[in-house]
């Protein structure tokens, strides 16, 4: 890798990538928490040759990736995602090029562009794994690590950056020394414009460049008998006239070589062949005044939403109010005929030139009045509104398809504008604390307290995204405090949906944070049979002792009243269960009636556009059009020269709150580690072995005496805690089935979601046995292999393996047995911590813990506790939490001996199990 390169770095899956006999290969492009680039395998199909050549330069460092995708594969066809950042790499050597003197060493650092093209640049990212992290910073840090990357590179060639690109690619020749003036001429009514070619020759003592006629370099050159030198600087002219019939023509008849004087009509036919020079590396100027080197353009300009006309939601109908404008004034009738009546060119309209493109100015003056006409019969609705704004027409995408949006201007009124700033600014100034909710929030919980409260009373659907650990739970609880102080007794009360293994986590936040929320649970764990049926005959009755009704997704397509009920708030809880919109639960979620919706993910909604439907068809159904539409909308996203996802972007940002642990304003707010239980229900094969277990311990019990009934109980109890683990690490069968182990299925809810971030995380079991099959699971969700290590590894190895792993592209995950990496590891790389089973000794597990959160870390780090409801382990650790003596003494001082000392009733009634709590359905 270049060594100015570790702001923008790339990583790649293997060392060596060699070229595939098959036609195709695939590749995939993430961006990392940092900001950095990484290359893997799998994903986007592209020609197999032109995957090897990308993998090897982004092997040798992303900035060496980028040049290689914008010289050698500058024509080459590419995904999405390899195309943009193809097309920041080219933007960057179209700047160079118009900044580059013939040596590398003459060339100060070229500065990023502004923040706001560099912010503009970042939405136009499609969507890929990490997308969130890009902004107008991380673009900057890699301008000026690309900068310095080809500087250096540059330097070791004799012919410098004219040289070094020439020999990447012949398109980028020396570019940016000859300019192209056009001005005014107001002393000529008939010729209003003057053009003039000229050469940059050499920096003025201030610095800037000294232009001198182009004429002049004929003579200099030729003077000192530079023929090389001279047709050197002509190239880009060539290259202009081979695009341009206009500069062709220039160059046949001499006039680039001399001032000359135009009319309106030349000076069009120039200013149409702009882009086209530019290409060819001319550097083009016209007149100061002209906003984008071009005269302004009269727009067909709309005001949506400058009063709401009824009840807000996404049907509430807003008003629209055509105009046509110049500079942000308004034409009268007169004028806008005056302008449709003259010729497509140049034209002069209230002391000013004006481009004018009668044809595509009228398209979009009869469509837009069309939009005005059907308004005033129908009306527009709220999500139309937002769709028109956004440039998004997922609805009707044809109807637009001869509208050059060039010459529309849109803007929302001054309540659509009010209602937007609060959905996009959720910094309001109420306080969003509740007197009943035991904690304190922090700021930016505040802030997302008072955004799902707004965007809550007003009918629409909010997804809070938060980052894993920023406290999702709590605002929604404190949002539910909020909205029952508004709701009188007996009114419709909220429905939370959340993945079963999930129900215990809701219930004990309730608890513990909102003791005053009347919570019901609707599951074989909170109810019998019975109350569910009784629920069921009349839920209406049975509801209005409740504040919220917690349920699953199993339930919920079980249960068909509860698509019935008009409810305050439908949440979600891990929406991602519903990604995908043609399955039974995704269904099931969208039948839900409610005032306004919200979804709860930590997973970046993002990078799959099918994904990104489902979860609008929960949230704002009809805002994203149906799925087929949809589909060919972003169909056409995709297949065009330059894919811009920016008006998707700017339709669904208003639904969507996501806060970063990268985010410097967050972490300096949040404690260093946050520690949670990850509570587990049982499989059905490990209730029946638990049990089972159980009942042999007890017709044991009867006969054993002594030392052989303590080692007994000590048996057991290692046999309830692999059971509570996996079937298959007690019966040794080698199977480990995701479908058998409660833990299995919440460790992939968790991971999914780091595999989605890019983020590490370190796995830690008491069991060496269980290693090797965690981490096949583990890279099953994550794609990519991890590392493991157990008291069997050798001391050499385990330096090595720590070292791979603290790579920023090394491996995901690391299975460690604690015995053997709980102590005296710096793994700072993960900021996730997974306890699968507990030690049972807190000081144990937090030396294990600090192999992430120690000195070196830069991220908060986040601990999740693997509990099973209804077992040993959950009342292990109710004695942890209440610090008695008995806890003390278990956990500390060998207690697992100390329950061999209890009597047979009371060490049964310890190890019970509660099918009720454990159980999933």
């Amino acid at each position: 890798m270049c060594n100015h390169s570790p702001p923008l770095h790339a990583g790649f899956a293997t060392a060596q990538y060699a070229p595939m006999e098959e036609a195709w290969a695939e590749l995939s492009i993430s961006v990392l928490p940092s900001g950095h680039v990484m290359l893997t395998e799998g994903g986007q199909r592209l020609a197999a040759p032109v995957a090897a050549r990308v993998a090897k330069a982004f092997a040798a460092g992303a900035p060496e990736g980028l040049v290689q995708l914008a010289t050698t594969e500058l024509q080459s066809a590419l995904p999405a995602e390899l195309a943009y950042l193809r097309d920041f790499a080219r933007g960057y050597l179209t700047q160079l090029c118009h900044a580059s003197p013939a040596e590398a060493g003459d060339l100060p650092p070229l500065p990023p562009p502004a923040q706001e093209e560099l912010t503009f640049i970042a939405m136009r990212c499609p969507p890929l794994p990490g997308a969130e992290y890009l902004n107008a910073s991380v673009l900057a840090e890699w301008w000026v690590t690309l900068d310095a990357h080809v500087r250096e590179l540059a330097g070791r060639n004799p012919g410098g950056i004219a040289e070094f690109l020439a020999q990447r690619s012949p398109l980028w020749r020396t570019v940016g020394r000859v300019t192209f003036h056009l001005a005014e001429n107001k002393r000529d009514p008939d010729r209003p414009f003057a053009f003039m070619a000229t050469y940059t020759s050499r920096l003025s003592a201030a610095g800037r460049p000294q232009h001198l006629p182009l004429a002049r370099a004929l003579q200099e050159y030729a003077g000192a008998g530079n023929r090389e030198g001279l047709l050197k600087l002509l190239v880009p002219v060539d290259q202009a006239s081979q695009r341009s019939a206009f500069v062709k023509s220039l160059v046949e008849t001499g006039t680039l070589y001399r001032p000359t004087a135009w009319s309106a009509a030349d000076a069009f036919r120039f200013l149409r062949d702009v882009p086209a020079m530019e290409e060819a590396g001319l550097v083009v100027r016209v007149p100061d005044l002209w906003k984008a080197r071009r005269p302004s353009r009269p727009m067909v300009s709309a005001t949506i939403g400058e009063k709401r006309k009824s009840a807000i939601g996404l049907e509430a109908l807003v008003d629209f109010d055509l105009s046509v404008t110049i500079d942000g004034q308004a034409l009268s009738p007169q004028e806008i005929e005056e302008i449709l009546s003259q010729q497509t060119g140049l034209v002069r309209i209230r002391d000013q030139w004006v481009e004018l493109d009668r044809d595509k100015l009228q398209a979009a003056l009869e469509h837009w009045k069309a939009v005005q006409r059907e308004a005033a019969q129908n009306g527009i609705s709220f999500q139309d509104a937002l769709r028109l704004l956004s440039g998004a027409q997922v609805q009707n995408p044809d109807t637009t398809a001869q509208v050059d949006p060039q010459w529309v201007g849109l803007s929302a009124g001054q309540w659509l504008g009010d209602v937007l700033k609060g959905l996009r600014n959720p910094q309001q100034t109420e306080d969003a604390q509740h007197p009943a909710l035991n904690a304190q929030l922090r700021p930016y919980q505040k802030a997302g307290v008072n955004w799902l409260r707004f965007i809550s009373e007003i009918g629409l659907g909010a997804c809070l995204a938060d980052d894993m650990g920023l406290g999702k739970t709590i605002q929604v609880i404190t949002l539910l405090l909020h909205l029952k102080d508004k709701s009188p007794h007996g009114t419709p009360c909220s429905l939370l949906v959340v993945p079963a293994s999930l129900i215990g986590n809701w219930t004990s936040e309730l608890a513990r944070f909102a003791p005053s929320l009347r919570a019901l649970v609707l599951h074989s764990s909170g109810l019998t049979p019975e109350q569910q049926a009784k629920l069921a005959a009349n839920p209406a009755e049975t509801l209005t002792d409740a504040d919220l009704v917690i349920t699953t997704y199993g339930m919920l397509m079980r249960t068909p009243w509860l698509t019935d009920i008009r409810w305050r708030l439908a949440i979600l809880d891990e929406a991602q269960a519903i990604k995908n919109g043609s399955t039974r639960q995704a269904r099931a979620a969208t039948r839900l009636q409610s005032v306004a919706r919200i979804a709860m993910t930590g997973t970046p909604v993002e990078n799959r556009l099918g994904d990104l439907w489902s979860l609008f068809n929960f949230l704002n159904p009809g805002l994203l059009g149906n799925a087929k539409t949809f589909a060919n909308y972003t169909k056409g996203l995709t297949s065009g020269e330059r894919p811009d996802f920016r008006p998707l972007r700017l339709l669904i940002k208003p639904y969507i709150l996501r806060r970063l642990k990268t985010d410097k304003t967050i972490i300096s707010d949040l404690p260093d580690k946050t520690e949670l239980k990850a509570w587990c229900g049982l499989a059905k094969a490990q209730a029946k072995l638990y049990q089972q277990t159980l009942v042999d311990l007890e017709s044991q019990l009867q006969i054993a005496t002594g030392i052989q009934r303590r080692g007994m109980i000590l048996a057991t109890l290692l046999r309830l805690k692999q059971i509570c683990n996996h079937p298959s690490q007690w019966t040794g069968d080698g199977e480990y089935a995701e479908a058998n182990s409660g833990k299995f299925a919440r460790l992939r809810e968790l991971c999914e979601e780091l595999a989605q971030r890019q983020q590490k995380v370190l796995i830690f079991t008491q069991f060496r046995e269980v290693t090797e099959p965690l981490a096949e699971y583990l890279q099953g969700i994550f794609g990519r292999p991890g590392l493991v290590l157990h008291g069997g590894t050798d001391i050499p190895q385990r330096k090595k393996l720590v070292d791979e792993f603290q790579r920023e592209d090394g491996p995901p995950f690391f299975v460690l047995s604690i015995k053997a990496g709980g102590t005296g590891l710096n793994l700072t790389a993960a900021s996730t911590v997974i306890h699968f089973d507990r030690w049972w000794n807190p000081a144990v597990e937090n030396q294990a813990t600090d192999r992430a959160f120690r000195i070196g870390q830069k991220s908060n780090v986040l601990v999740h506790k693997f509990v099973c409801r209804g077992t040993v382990e959950e009342k292990i650790d109710a004695l942890i939490e209440e610090k008695t003596g008995l806890s003390r003494e278990v956990l500390e001082g060998g207690g697992e001996r100390l329950l061999t000392e209890m009597n047979d009733r009371d060490l049964m009634q310890f190890l019970s199990l509660d099918l009720q709590k454990a159980m999933e359905n």
